[in-house]
């Protein structure tokens, strides 16, 4: 029994197979279109693909082509196919913009960047161009359905960017490049103000002006000191029960005592 029902699928997804291979070799568009549409409402979205793309052409100016131009695009981003999807759905938007598909081609088109947006540690161009493409939707479509997933994307990507900048300012303090390491921290501060990578940052740039300062020759000791002092001040203001609070307490105790013996020497 067991053999039969096998043998019996085995035919149907045979039969199955010819009949999209002749729709897929015949020149005739309707039963590609109806196929394709069948194959897409089915999740077999890269068959229902090869169909639509034979026949787009074919239906610019028809009134059918808003429909198969909306399946096309979106059956790009069901099989992930980003970079794709995201110039689709931007064609689909700008050329049917009063489509009631318009809002969410508009989205899928921006998400579609925001999935192609690397991880913090490689370039960061595709996260700032996604970012880009999200807020503009936002602007375009204030009260949209998707408005909060979007806000939310954007809200993502930007951390990635805090996440970029942090690192590549780390890396100089880890190298010993202290200089750059200060403006590094420096920008982000100044970039990103409300991060919650802001006390880090603060810290690692009080720990890159100390290490500068202790580190440094004679003639530039000094004014080093009183400047790592500045950010100590600066750093225990702002974060009074800081988790580096100790570590802190430690550099401004050694800033502090060298800082004495220039006083005690003028």
């Amino acid at each position: 029994m067991r053999t039969l029902a096998y043998i019996l699928l085995v035919f149907i997804s045979l039969s199955s197979c010819s009949e999209y291979q002749k729709v897929l070799k015949n020149e005739d568009i309707a039963p590609k279109f109806k196929m394709g549409e069948a194959l897409y409402d089915e999740g077999k979205f890269d068959k229902a693909n090869r169909l639509f793309a034979q026949i787009v052409p074919n239906y610019r100016g028809k009134p059918q082509a808003e429909k198969l131009m909306y399946l096309y695009s979106n059956s790009f981003y069901k099989m992930k196919d980003f970079y794709v999807a995201g110039y689709q759905f931007e064609r689909f938007a700008t050329s049917y913009p009063n489509s009631e598909k318009v809002e969410e081609a508009s989205f899928l088109s921006a998400k579609s960047y925001y999935m192609l947006s690397p991880v913090y540690t490689k370039d960061q161009t595709e996260t700032k161009e996604a970012i880009e493409k999200l807020q503009n939707f936002i602007n375009l479509f204030p009260e949209s359905q998707y408005l909060e997933e979007a806000n939310k994307l954007v809200k993502e990507l930007e951390f990635k960017l805090e996440q970029k900048a942090f690192s590549i300012a780390k890396q100089y303090n880890h190298i010993s490049d202290y200089p750059a390491s200060i403006k590094s921290f420096e920008n982000f501060i100044f970039e990103f103000p409300g991060s919650s990578l802001r006390e880090d940052a603060m810290f690692y740039k009080l720990d890159s002006s100390y290490k500068l300062a202790i580190n440094s020759i004679e003639y530039k000791k000094e004014e080093r000191l009183k400047e790592a002092k500045a950010s100590s001040d600066a750093f225990k203001k702002s974060f009074v029960n800081s988790k580096y609070l100790e570590e802190v307490n430690k550099m401004v105790e050694e800033i502090d005592n060298q800082l004495k013996d220039y006083t005690a020497n003028s």
